[in-house]
């Protein structure tokens, strides 16, 4: 071989190597007379000096296929970067979303608390719907809202004498005092009268007045009137008997038609104390909690 063949033989031998080191897999193998173009085909005599340099001038690999797969290369790699950008603004995006949700939650509960410091809810309600058990209004209150429905009540003593009678009449029994007193309201039209029962009576409560006109029990003194009405109550509310003499004339009959049966609650009295008596009981309730509220 001289040297102008030599040259072109290594040439031929170069741009194998080059081929089968640079091309992608499809490129690279591609083959003449259907066998792969590589070092080795040379060496072993398979493939001819003038072969290799036919091949060299006249490649098996079209150009254009290498120019094809090189760009389809840059495409993927720049359809790679696009990706990896767009999840980059796509997670800043979602942080940015879930930062703003946070601030809205946080927002949202700052201005809660502020409503909830400038409008606090009621202080005191009517403590529970039992008959028995303790004060929530004061005696004070009780006073300030008789006075604020009626300056002037037709009663025998002075307003702050019965709202001091039902406290120590109702707590000796465990009755509830405010509520007893408001149930003496609300059956006298807060000592307006003007029904069948009459001022001179001192009957608080109705007792006895069965109709229109049965004028119901008469008690010489506003002490004694309170008494028998916290003695009714006690009647309805639990068996034992009152710890003072029983001044309440129909005591006896609620014992003996309920016997060991009570009423326990203020709603308990619907229909029983008061016929129809709808919300009867309710109306006491939500009296006492307008006292309580008082200032």
């Amino acid at each position: 071989m001289n040297f102008s063949k030599s040259s072109k033989f290594l040439s031929a031998v170069a741009f194998v190597a080059l081929v089968n080191f640079s091309m992608p897999n499809h490129a690279s193998m591609q083959a003449i007379n259907g066998a792969p173009l590589n070092l080795a085909q040379l060496q072993a005599g398979e493939l001819t000096a003038s072969q290799a340099l036919e091949e060299l001038d006249h490649p098996a690999v079209d150009g254009n296929d290498i120019l094809k797969t090189t760009k389809v290369a840059k495409s993927a790699s720049q359809v790679k970067k696009a990706s990896k950008k767009t999840n980059k603004k796509s997670k800043k995006s979602h942080k940015s979303k879930k930062h703003a949700a946070k601030g809205d939650i946080t927002q949202r509960i700052s201005e809660i608390l502020a409503e909830s410091k400038q409008t606090p809810p009621p202080i005191v309600s009517y403590g529970s719907d039992a008959i028995m058990g303790k004060a929530v209004a004061t005696p004070e209150q009780c006073l300030q809202f008789l006075l604020m429905h009626n300056p002037n009540p037709k009663i025998s003593v002075s307003p702050r004498e019965i709202v001091e009678y039902y406290f120590e009449e109702a707590s000796r029994e465990g009755v509830r005092p405010d509520a007893a007193f408001a149930q003496a309201l609300k059956e006298t039209g807060y000592f307006n009268y003007g029904g069948t029962v009459t001022p001179d009576q001192n009957n608080y409560c109705g007792l006895g007045t069965t109709s229109a006109t049965v004028k119901g029990a008469y008690f010489a003194t506003a002490r004694l009137g309170v008494r028998a009405h916290i003695q009714h109550l006690l009647a309805y509310a639990t068996v034992r008997p009152p710890r003072t003499e029983i001044v309440d004339p129909r005591y006896m009959l609620v014992r003996a038609a309920y016997s060991t049966t009570t009423i326990n609650t203020w709603p308990g009295l619907n229909g029983r104390w008061a016929v129809p008596g709808n919300n009867y009981g309710q109306d006491i309730l939500r009296m006492v909690e307008q006292m309580a509220n008082l200032h």
